[in-house]
């Protein structure tokens, strides 16, 4: 790990222009940089404390929203009552998340960010080939092991999984990102590998994350987060899925629901197919299992990941029918 310079930053205009500089990185909850910089991936020559900026750590819900601070922790907003009734999906993505410790410690804005598992592009020494750290030099994943990289959402220049388990839960409640000077979608804030798989977000230089809003809905309401993995705790997603559901008054039909995946794509996956295939329908077995193979259409294995592409619907169909016996509409 090199030597860096510590910058304080007294308000959120002087962090932003003093990570213009060359070599400037963000300091919140550091679980993320820190790993970075220990692994020889993020060198940065100033690291600019935002930890003390006001107004950036505060949760405050109500019947249209929730509007979280950049700088609340993941533990808090996991516990915070208001988020549990209205948006469970999103207290739980949080509660499966790390380990109790890390999420004491990290950022909401900080966990958005946080950057893949990948072994390959985690390891710069042994391997040097990666087109997130170095654009151009190939994957060292392709033809390597993939039992945890994506099989949705891949391109021949990278098929790294993204790893959060928040940023799931947001996606399928259409929630957005606060950057000060404009407020971007979740789903369109972070971008597919394409050609470029260097750039993960829709950031410019200069800006930075000073919170996120969910809007409220029954869906939102009536939600959940399935999480599927190797080992019962502090592990990242085999698979998993956001489900949110509404019914018509009739109690049986469904009038909205949201599906979205983790643990199986490049960015947090909106399943809308499977929504289209729900929607207007009673909820039994048979129907959501179907509807729940479409969340697979597009997939790519690449050896080791292949299970992905039969676990993802079974998670899908288990959350569904989770949210569908809780509101009384399993036929």
């Amino acid at each position: 790990m090199r030597d860096f310079s510590y910058f304080r930053a007294s308000s959120v205009d002087e962090a932003r222009n003093a990570v213009l500089q060359a070599g400037g990185a963000l300091l919140a909850g550091g679980t993320t940089l820190l790993d970075l910089a220990k692994c020889g991936v993020d060198e940065p020559e100033t690291v600019v404390d935002i930890t003390h900026l006001s107004g950036l750590g505060e949760i405050n819900v109500d019947a249209s929203s929730a509007v979280i601070g950049a700088l609340a922790r993941m533990g808090d907003v996991a516990d915070h009552p208001q988020i549990r009734a209205a948006f469970p999906a999103v207290a739980e993505s949080l509660s499966l998340a790390a380990s109790a410790q890390l999420r004491n410690m990290a950022t909401i804005g900080g966990n958005l960010l946080q950057r893949t598992r990948c072994p390959y592009f985690r390891d710069p020494v042994t391997f040097p080939a990666c087109n997130k750290r170095n654009p151009g030099s190939g994957c060292s994943a392709i033809g390597g092991v993939t039992r945890n990289h994506a099989v949705l959402g891949t391109s021949d220049a990278c098929i790294a999984t993204y790893p959060g388990d928040l940023a799931v839960a947001l996606v399928a409640f259409d929630a957005f990102v606060d950057l000060g000077s404009r407020k971007v979608a979740v789903d369109d804030f972070f971008l597919l590998p394409g050609d470029t798989p260097e750039n993960e977000t829709v950031l410019k230089r200069g800006e930075m994350i000073v919170g996120i809003g969910i809007p409220a809905s029954a869906a939102a309401r009536n939600s959940t987060y399935l999480k599927v993995r190797d080992r019962q705790s502090y592990e990242f997603a085999a698979a998993s899925a956001a489900v949110g559901v509404e019914l018509e008054a009739d109690g049986k039909t469904v009038r909205n629901i949201r599906v979205a995946l983790g643990g199986v794509a490049t960015k947090p996956w909106r399943a809308r197919a499977v929504e289209q295939a729900l929607i207007g329908k009673a909820f039994d077995v048979e129907t959501v299992e179907k509807a729940s193979g479409l969340a697979m259409e597009g997939a790519v294995s690449h050896g080791g990941n292949r299970y992905k592409i039969e676990l993802a619907p079974r998670v899908v169909a288990r959350a569904i029918l989770k949210m569908a016996q809780n509101v009384g509409g399993l036929a």
